[in-house]
């Protein structure tokens, strides 16, 4: 089964702190997500074949000029979309919403009044304790909106469309503050998107390799090692593919961490069924560097 032919959940990135939680979280909950950028054209959201849509928080505010946006259309794709924080409000503003500053920045916990407890807060408890962190909320809500829940200074801390799949929440599910946060993000995977919660990371691990060898079939591999996470993830996968046919090469430019080196050595010559080719090149990095204080040089 390919990973399109999976309960896909994409998570437009408004570049919040807590985007990659929010896949997290959806991966967590049995679906696949995937982190894509704001302005992806209609024609690539629609290839992933999307269960749903899920919008990012982020730092800036709908009402600035330039402030990042999402194709004005997409709630044409006809897959139900939830709006968290930042993207809430730019939700809501897109579908005739009227966005403003809020009587003071909310940072921290606050009591979440639910007011309507089915689909996305089904079986969540009245008052609810969630986190806040928000400068702006929704100040004229559309008569096309209805209000699923308050706080004591967000009248339309939860909101859902009555004629487009579209919800929102001020708050942020995805974080530990909000306790009630997971089972908000299942309800709209299960509920909303139809999400079956059968995904599992190990289902992705097996698809990847799979992929990887049926491209490289019997070539060789030359994999760069940096030392860090992104590199050595990516050398493991593919050594687990195609073991015996890659050769890694890690170059020590003498700016690495104490015992670097010999940790990635170890590491790759012990533990994976590679080639592994060190390259010492101290002195014609250091040379190169000398006199050097300006780090963007």
């Amino acid at each position: 089964m390919t990973l399109q032919a999976k309960d896909t959940i994409l998570v437009l990135d408004f570049g919040s702190q807590y985007s990659q939680l929010i896949a997290r979280r959806v991966r967590e909950a049995g679906a696949f997500s995937l982190l894509v950028a704001p302005n992806e054209s209609l024609e690539k959201l629609r290839a992933h074949k999307p269960k749903g849509i899920i919008l990012s928080g982020g730092p800036a505010s709908v009402t600035d000029a330039g402030a990042p946006v999402c194709d004005p259309h997409l709630f044409d794709l006809g897959v139900p979309v939830l709006g968290i924080c930042y993207g809430m409000q730019l939700g809501c503003q897109l579908l005739g919403s009227q966005v403003g500053k809020a009587p003071a920045r909310e940072y921290g916990r606050t009591k979440l009044h639910v007011k309507v407890a089915d689909g996305l807060l089904q079986g969540i408890s009245s008052p609810a304790t969630v986190w806040m962190s928000h400068g702006d909320q929704v100040t004229g809500l559309s008569n096309d909106f209805e209000i699923l829940a308050s706080t004591p200074t967000c009248p339309a801390a939860a909101v859902k469309h009555r004629t487009q799949k579209f919800w929102g929440v001020q708050f942020h599910p995805e974080v530990t503050h909000t306790p009630c946060g997971v089972d908000i993000l299942r309800n709209f995977l299960q509920e909303a998107c139809g999400c079956t919660g059968s995904w599992a990371m190990a289902d992705f691990l097996d698809e990847e390799v799979a992929r990887v060898r049926k491209q490289v079939g019997k070539d060789r591999v030359i994999c760069g090692l940096s030392g860090g996470v992104d590199s050595a993830v990516a050398a493991a996968l593919i050594a687990r593919a195609v073991p015996g046919q890659m050769t890694c090469i890690f170059v020590d430019n003498g700016l690495l961490r104490k015992n670097e080196r010999d940790l990635v050595e170890s590491a790759f010559r012990h533990h994976f069924d590679v080639e592994l080719k060190v390259v010492d090149a101290r002195k014609e990095f250091l040379n190169d560097l000398a006199g050097i204080e300006d780090p963007q040089e």
